[in-house]
């Protein structure tokens, strides 16, 4: 895809059966595709033909200049007028946009879409792209919109959705440069003059032997840089290639081309062949999807989930982890209810025991955040993450012992007894220590059972420093003060 669109708007590839320009403002009495268009939607949704001709113009106005503009317009209108406006755009245009909009749109969109002008926009998008948004649809509609796409766009595209989506294979774009390591600079450099239109990535050239297997990476610069007649085999003696093998974990693959500052990286088989390239573009929105995940899941929401996502399904997702939690508080609470007593006897107790309880879960989010996106960023490595734990429990120690003191001294101040001062600032320090140790552990633990570190954790810290903070401090007021 280019970055400067052409939103130019155009006559509807195809014609509907009543033309939208003919129909009142608001008009719904006609499918956006014919009479049968309803019955070729796997959603079973009608879409009405409306007026967007007012839509299509805004989309000219300066404001509107890159594709991802385009999109956030798009996406907040109605359906019909997204399909309507997918209709009048040039299919260059609709693909620029399509590819820019949430996967719930473009679903919605292609559902809905006549097939013919489905394939023209598919068409028109990267393979890469097409296969992200055919993936969204189920294999019957995603079969019969391939049927309509040119024999090899649709081959290509069918290699990718082939891999699975969460591996190098399944992020990597086909369009790349391949050059013969036999050619000369100069004609590469011809060889790239004749492909270049047709390439979206125009960061390197990528060397194959006969074999096609990836033997070197130039940069456009180091080409056009190369002596005049050089053979390009001789320009790579000194070269250490760095590539990813095809099923990769794509986390794996942001940490790789983070690490060498690549804007783009080979993608192999496991002979060496080339097959494409993972870009620095498709990682941005890894670790955007990645980041996004990992905070739903350490309040054990769905890692997928958003404002979109029908409420029942989002109660489905989230009723088994409130209820882990409502067990967990159970927990907590018979712990209190072990020193009802002693409660009863001082009732100021019941005052102090949600300071401790705070303190400690705040520290251990403190270290359960740091941890977590040290996975996130860097490789899994048992020894230095364990040493992290460590530092964590340093850091709580440290930071529990100056907070117990500030809070010893306003205790007394508040009470005058000095010993439930003195208990308070111990089991904070206690509290604190133990929040800082579990924070930092427990995605570790995850990591070690094959779970994601991020999972709902931040439910299982909230259990330990609510229930044995609470057992600390009662515990210590039992035996000192009574």
């Amino acid at each position: 895809m280019t970055d400067t669109p052409k939103n130019t708007p155009t006559e509807p590839e195809v014609t509907p059966d009543v033309a939208p320009e003919k129909l009142p403002e608001g008009a719904s009495s006609v499918a956006s595709g014919g009479p049968d268009d309803s019955s070729d939607s796997p959603s079973g949704a009608t879409v009405h033909v409306v007026d967007c001709r007012d839509e299509v113009a805004v989309l000219s106005a300066e404001e509107f200049a890159h594709p991802a503009d385009a999109a956030e317009h798009i996406q907040n209108l109605t359906l019909e007028k997204q399909v309507c406006m997918m209709r009048r755009l040039t299919a260059e245009d609709a693909a620029e946009a399509l590819a820019e909009m949430e996967e719930r749109v473009q679903t919605d969109i292609l559902q809905n879409l006549d097939p013919d002008v489905a394939a023209k926009i598919l068409g028109e998008m990267s393979p890469d792209d097409a296969a992200d948004v055919l993936s969204e649809l189920d294999s019957v509609h995603r079969d019969k919109l391939l049927e309509f796409v040119e024999a090899e766009d649709a081959e290509e595209i069918r290699t990718l959705l082939s891999f699975d989506e969460d591996t190098a294979g399944g992020i990597m774009n086909t369009e790349i440069i391949i050059l013969s390591d036999h050619l000369t600079a100069d004609q590469a450099i011809m060889h790239i003059r004749r492909e270049m239109e047709d390439k979206e990535i125009p960061y390197y050239a990528y060397i194959v032997d006969e074999k096609q297997r990836l033997v070197g990476v130039l940069s456009l610069r180091d080409l056009l840089l190369c002596r005049p007649g050089s053979i390009l085999k001789n320009e790579l003696s000194d070269q250490s290639l760095i590539s990813v093998l095809f099923d990769v974990d794509r986390e794996e693959v942001a940490h790789t081309l983070a690490r060498y500052d690549f804007m783009a990286l080979p993608v192999v088989d496991y002979e060496g062949r080339l097959l494409g390239v993972v870009t620095y573009d498709d990682i941005i929105d890894i670790i955007h999807d990645e980041a996004s995940e990992d905070m739903l899941g350490m309040v054990g929401a769905g890692q997928d989930e958003t404002v979109d996502t029908p409420w029942l399904e989002s109660v489905k997702v989230r009723l088994p982890w409130l209820l882990v939690n409502m067990f967990n508080s159970a927990i907590s609470a018979c712990v209190v209810y072990m020193f009802e007593g002693s409660i009863a006897s001082m009732a100021i107790l019941a005052v102090l025991m949600p300071i401790v309880a705070n303190q400690a879960g705040n520290t251990g989010q403190q270290a359960l955040a740091v941890m977590i996106r040290q996975l996130a960023v860097e490789k899994f490595d048992r020894k230095k993450s364990w040493v992290a734990v460590l530092r964590e429990a340093k850091i709580g120690l440290l930071s529990g012992l100056i907070i117990g003191i500030v809070v010893m001294l306003a205790v007394f101040g508040f009470t005058h007894n000095l010993k439930l001062a003195q208990v308070m600032s111990v089991a904070l320090a206690m509290d604190m220590l133990l929040g800082a140790l579990a924070g930092a552990s427990i995605p570790l633990i995850l990591k070690e059972l094959g779970r994601d570190p991020a999972q709902a954790s931040s439910i299982f810290l909230t259990t330990l420093t609510d229930g044995a903070g609470f057992f600390i401090f009662l515990g210590l007021a039992s035996l000192i003060l009574f």
